[in-house]
């Protein structure tokens, strides 16, 4: 259960009035200055991207948000610190009543052992268009904090809304995602799109058309009436004809080859396990030998173990 704090996320960084959460989106961001936490600069691509283009992946990898991340993490920190993500995500959409499914990677993982695929680096999931709207009106900038087993302070994670996310045109290329969950100590996020009716197949007579603004197209019979399971020990939702979907995205072999991407996949252990190691990720210039920044200590980050509950402050 989370404590979050619908307005006031950012009612003392910025200055907003606690009405401000369901004022209409403006195409602005919500720039390093109005979030920052530990970091001493800003290290999103913001500066490199177009204008107006809203997220802003770090400059040195795309699954990180530079805002929060200053460096990539090692294998095990990844999977731990993106267990928590996905849990405390799920919670929280539960909590407040926001439709959402896992999909793409994500929904792979669930195929093989209900887990994230350990070397993956990102989440995958979709969102009906009514809630994404509700997201947008009362849940935009909000601050979700978490107890989580073994880090005594618990966690921030913040839900952060696309003002562009009304803009339903796959020729809006530079906004494909229309909001993040990101974790504001290691700057891993879950990206959520949303699926919406697909107006011009519709109107050449393909009934129950969907779409999502990163091109990938369905049918309302592909993903509803969704089906209740567990992914990373956590209730989710998942499509209804899944295995179809992963197959017609990734090929029949996705769903049975059990050797990839440096793993194999253990029957007994019902567990993908590395063939070799996965090597240290590479520092950044910024760091000098002991993985510290010159510019400010890079603190140790804590990793929560497999979490069984998740508690509210």
């Amino acid at each position: 259960m989370p404590s979050y704090i619908p307005s006031l996320l950012l009612a003392l960084l910025l200055g907003f009035s606690v009405v401000a959460a369901a004022a209409p989106l403006q195409p602005r961001d919500a720039d390093f200055a109005s979030v920052r936490t530990r970091l001493d600069r800003d290290r999103s691509g913001k500066k490199g991207d177009p204008p107006d283009k809203y997220f802003h992946e770090s400059t040195f990898h795309p699954h990180y948000d530079g805002r929060f991340a200053d460096r990539e993490l090692s294998y095990r920190e990844r999977q731990a610190h993106l267990t928590a993500l996905m849990q405390t995500y799920l919670s929280t959409m539960n909590d407040i009543g926001a439709e959402t499914w896992i999909m793409h990677g994500s929904l792979l993982g669930w195929w093989w052992n209900r887990k994230i695929m350990p070397w993956d680096s990102d989440i995958d999931v979709q969102m009906s268009e009514r809630s994404m709207h509700y997201l947008a009106d009362y849940y935009n900038m909000t601050i979700h904090h978490y107890k989580l087993p073994g880090l005594p302070d618990g966690r921030d994670y913040m839900l952060e809304v696309n003002p562009h996310y009304k803009n339903g045109s796959i020729a809006d290329h530079l906004n494909m995602i229309d909001a993040r969950w990101v974790d504001t100590e290691t700057g891993l996020f879950i990206d959520i799109t949303t699926l919406r009716r697909n107006a011009t197949a519709e109107a050449e007579g393909k009934k129950g058309s969907m779409m999502c603004k990163d091109d990938h197209h369905y049918y309302f019979d592909d993903v509803f009436p969704l089906r209740e399971s567990v992914f990373e020990n956590t209730p989710v939702k998942i499509p209804y004809a899944y295995s179809e979907l992963l197959v017609e995205e990734y090929g029949e072999q996705a769903l049975t080859d059990t050797s990839f991407e440096n793993h194999v996949f253990n029957q007994d252990r019902m567990e993908w396990i590395p063939i070799v190691e996965p090597p240290e990720p590479v520092l950044p210039p910024y760091y000098n030998s002991r993985g510290d920044s010159p510019a400010v200590k890079k603190p140790k980050l804590r990793m929560p173990p497999k979490i069984s509950d998740l508690g509210s402050s």
